[in-house]
């Protein structure tokens, strides 16, 4: 350097190198852009839509509306306590149940299942998140409801002692007489259940198929077994797609419609008994009388769709913000 400054000639300059991206990738990433910002415009739309068209209730009911269990347009009686309890009832029991069967299912088709058939397991997995919900209520009030209530019966009998499992009546009179254990939370969240298990456990199983081979084989080099990788690798590392799995699940629990006006027998009265009869959810209220609503009775059906659409969102960022936090929601060097 010194040299070339005796000799006159300038030293040498940074260069600025200034990356100039093909047509086809400049023209696939605004596309992208632009989907992801029609996405996001129409999100916010629905939610605009729906609080526009609550205004009315609101201003007529207050925030009662939220914590009055009556809903009787005719006597103006309206409120979705007793149907935001029971949403919730059903989302907790679906998620209880698919959670562990989910996680299951994901670790053994990523981790123990025979190559031979893994591929086999996935197509059957992905297929019965193809299923029509219509299919999965009329096959719980056909199938499944009349053995279920016999298994209410049962937890009734033994566990009526905890108020949750508490039933009106005798447990132990004649097995036609159990009317009261039908149409219950406890039903419906189990066939809410099998709707949501594909869909976790598809979540679940692309995640760990991602951990680290590394890791995997520096496990087994100290003398790790399978289970012991998967505790120490498979598992940390998926802990963001076990959080979203089951988000996403419990997103499809809170707003599951059909499948659950199927089994259910709309009542508006609280009840904290998830065995017995009579409970109502928010998505089944709209679905059942959203044809035959006046004008006021239909801007109280979007009022409580509007309450359904932000805890769905709420629950949706919670898990978008974990996920984020988890070592499976960053970048990983293989």
């Amino acid at each position: 350097m010194a040299g070339s400054a005796e000799s006159g000639i300038s030293p040498d300059q940074p260069i600025t190198i200034r990356a100039t991206l093909p047509w086809a990738d400049r023209v696939f990433r605004r596309g992208v852009s632009g989907v992801a910002g029609l996405v996001l415009a129409l999100f916010g739309s629905i939610g605009l839509f729906l609080a526009y068209q609550s205004i009315p209730t609101f201003n007529r009911y207050g925030l009662s509306f939220l914590t009055r269990a009556n809903w009787d347009p005719e006597l103006d009686k309206v409120g979705i306590s007793s149907t935001l309890l029971g949403t919730f009832e059903v989302a907790v029991i679906a998620l209880m149940i698919a959670f562990p069967v989910a996680l299951g299912t994901a670790l053994f088709i990523s981790e123990y299942s025979p190559a031979r058939i893994r591929s086999l397991l996935i197509s059957l997995v992905d297929l019965m998140a193809a299923v029509p919900s219509v299919i999965y209520g009329a096959w719980g009030f056909f199938l499944l409801m009349p053995h279920a209530k016999l298994v209410s019966r049962w937890i009734s009998l033994y566990l009526g002692w905890i108020p949750i499992f508490r039933v009106n009546g005798d447990p132990s009179s004649a097995t036609w007489a159990q009317s009261r254990f039908v149409n219950s939370a406890f039903i419906a969240g189990i066939c809410v259940s099998l709707m949501i298990i594909p869909i976790a456990c598809s979540v679940m199983r692309g995640v760990f198929a991602q951990a680290p081979l590394g890791e995997r084989e520096a496990a087994y080099a100290l003398g790790s077994t399978r289970w012991g990788m998967v505790h120490t690798v498979v598992l940390p590392f998926g802990r963001g797609g076990i959080i979203g799995g089951t988000m996403l699940g419990l997103g499809r629990a809170l707003g599951e419609t059909i499948a659950v006006l199927f089994i259910i027998s709309l009542n508006f009265n609280i009840n904290f008994r998830i065995l017995q009869s009579g409970f109502s959810t928010i998505s089944a209220l709209i679905a059942n009388d959203f044809g035959e609503s006046t004008k006021p009775q239909l801007a109280a059906l979007f009022t409580a769709g509007l309450v359904l659409f932000i805890i769905t969102l709420a629950v949706n960022t919670g898990a978008a913000v974990l996920i984020g936090r988890s070592r499976s929601g960053a970048a990983t060097e293989i």
